[in-house]
């Protein structure tokens, strides 16, 4: 097809991306660790961390891994939220030849042992705040290693046990957790594991372009959770895609000082691992590491004296920051990217973003199976476009029809997307990832898009029955089969509905077995079983739901009737 796009495209932005520059993330990190040695990769929690010594410790931290006898390509889990910890695990994790599986530390047991399993993990880094949570599964997983960080890791010993005990007996944030050590498992404390690498040397295990990086789990839409297979060359080449989109506006302020970006998204979520953790160290940036985004006014805190200059985030972030009275009072002077992703960017909340911080948000489009980002609009916008914009360097889209023609410009139909950055499949789901890739090569989104003369991509519909809460995918199948396993259900439906601070949010349709099943024992049951932005905000009890002739659930008429 015509890249009308192209057209488009700022000064200096070229058509191609150079993806080859580097044959692995590896070597993409290591470059930034020589680059950038000295300067601050991190800052979290009133600490810094160097280039210098977030190399220094990955280096330890992934020979103590080879010194467990890993076989080359074991998947290695990372259970945290965002810490330099998080940032130190998946540098070693790579440099030590094996696969990242990032893990929502909000998981319930249930989700968090269907991920693990299907992953085949062997070893997991995990924050001891969620430890609990691990003990309740880990015998019915492979896993074989456990390292057992905690916050106060990486900040010195004096600092790191008042930051310990804070944490565990002032705010009581980690649960009582006893860790089984039989079948020849192994519990090593974070800061044990780099002690006891001091002597070991990390081996090369020459990781090439088509080794995979990443199993990032994304839902389908049957519900089961499919693992996208990121292989090294897919993170490269987003990166550098990013890297050449992002240039002509980070070097107006990368000669004054350090870039400074805040990574308030969760780090095990694709839109951060590329954009903050990824893309930060290619361009030697400082990551303001927030670990509890939900924490509006100690956000705001934790950048207080910053001068930031990028500010990737979703939605209901950007929403909540204008909403917060203290937002206001940042230094804004060198703010010039804020990009928006993981779901729609509503006009009123980039208004208000703009007038507060003369900074326009930037929407783009982007899947874990993409790495994730397929679309931007240009960063010297000056204000909401209302569109994803345009394909990065090296990128084509198409807009198809459900017999694969491509549509004429205006007309809606599939996203499709062909590029360096789409995965090479879904992990051991040979079928599902048939379904998803065309004879010649695209990426089948499942999304509905609509494309300009201009080459300006809209997003006109989404999944038929994707629910996206707050940049997360929530599909209705697996909260149904969850809720339906409940004793006194009898039928349920789950359905997304408006939300001004999520964007979406769940409704829940259920017809009852037992007669006496209350809201309150529902609603307690889906917080048992189901991540927080899985569960119903909404439950309506019905004397039936709407089928079709052949007893299908119409979710489509629940939407349509509530």
């Amino acid at each position: 097809m015509e890249r009308a796009w192209l057209k488009q495209y700022p000064p200096g932005v070229p058509a191609e991306a150079p993806i080859d520059a580097f044959p692995s993330v590896v070597a993409l990190l290591d470059d930034a660790f020589r680059r950038f040695a000295d300067r601050d990769a991190s800052i979290c929690i009133g600490s810094r961390m160097r280039y210098r010594e977030l190399d220094e410790h990955s280096r330890l931290l992934g020979a103590w891994l080879q010194s467990r006898d890993l076989p080359r390509g074991a998947r290695v889990a990372i259970m945290m939220p965002n810490l330099p910890q998080y940032l130190v695990a998946i540098a070693a994790v790579l440099r030590a030849g094996y696969v990242v599986v990032n893990v929502n530390p909000l998981y319930t047991p249930r989700e968090l042992a269907l991920q693990l399993n299907d992953a085949g993990a062997q070893a997991i880094v995990v924050l001891e705040a969620f430890a609990a949570t691990l003990e309740e599964v880990i015998d019915q997983t492979p896993l074989q290693h456990v390292l057992l960080a905690s916050v106060g890791d990486l900040v010195g010993p004096w600092r790191g046990a008042l930051l310990n005990f804070a944490v565990r007996h002032v705010r009581r944030g980690v649960p009582e957790f006893r860790l089984p050590r039989d079948r020849g498992r192994t519990v090593t404390p974070f800061a044990a594991a780099l002690a006891e690498s001091s002597k070991l040397g990390l081996r090369d295990p020459r990781v090439g372009p088509n080794d995979i990086a990443f199993l990032q789990y994304t839902g389908g839409t049957t519900g089961v959770s499919k693992g996208a297979v990121l292989l090294h060359r897919n993170i490269v080449a987003n990166v550098m895609q990013c890297d050449v989109w992002f240039e002509p506006v980070t070097r107006r302020v990368a000669h004054e000082k350090q870039l400074i970006s805040v990574c308030a998204l969760p780090l095990y979520h694709i839109f951060a691992l590329t954009i903050c953790a990824l893309l930060g160290a290619r361009l030697g940036a400082t990551n303001v590491l927030i670990p509890n985004p939900r924490d509006i006014p100690g956000l705001v805190k934790a950048l207080s004296g910053l001068r930031v200059a990028l500010f990737p985030a979703v939605n209901t972030l950007f929403s909540a920051l204008v909403e917060e009275p203290s937002f206001a009072h940042l230094d804004f002077s060198q703010l010039v990217v804020s990009n928006g992703g993981g779901m729609a960017v509503q006009r009123s909340v980039a208004e208000r973003w703009l007038r507060i911080t003369g900074c326009p948000i930037a929407e783009g489009y982007g899947l874990s199976e993409t790495s994730p980002v397929v679309t931007s609009n240009r960063l010297d916008l000056e204000g909401f476009t209302g569109t994803i914009g345009l394909p990065l360097p090296s990128t084509d889209v198409s807009i198809r029809d459900d017999e694969g023609i491509e549509q004429a410009a205006g007309t809606p139909g599939e996203i499709c997307i062909r590029g360096p950055q789409v995965m090479s499949g879904y992990w051991n789901q040979a079928d599902e990832t048939e379904k998803v890739m065309t004879s010649d090569g695209y990426f089948r989104s499942g999304d509905i898009g609509v494309c300009d003369h201009a080459g300006y991509f809209s997003i006109v519909d989404r999944k038929k029955d994707m629910i996206l809460v707050s940049g997360f995918n929530v599909y209705p199948n697996e909260v149904e089969q969850v809720v339906g396993s409940h004793p006194g259900v009898l039928e349920c439906a789950a359905i997304g509905v408006p939300d001004a601070r999520s964007g979406e949010s769940l409704k829940l349709f259920v017809v009852k077995r037992d007669p006496v099943l209350s809201e309150d024992e529902l609603a307690a049951f889906c917080a048992r079983n189901l991540t927080g932005y899985k569960r119903p905000k909404y439950i309506e009890f019905r004397e039936e739901l709407p089928k079709s002739n052949v007893g299908k659930i119409l979710r489509r008429q629940l939407r349509t009737s509530n």
